[in-house]
């Protein structure tokens, strides 16, 4: 599969569009998180709304 047509989703807490990856193949539809900084840091941006 060309990297062009590989599926996207947008990162729940910076709002970054984030492409799959393989590691993700079996978890793509649990994926939130573009990456662990922005799955660690989830909590700081849900406390300051």
């Amino acid at each position: 599969m060309k990297k062009e047509n590989l599926p996207k989703k947008i990162c729940i807490v910076c709002g970054r569009e984030f492409t799959w990856r393989k590691k993700w193949n079996k978890v793509w539809a649990e994926v939130k998180y573009c990456s662990d900084k922005c799955r660690i840091n989830k909590k700081k941006l849900f406390d300051k709304k």
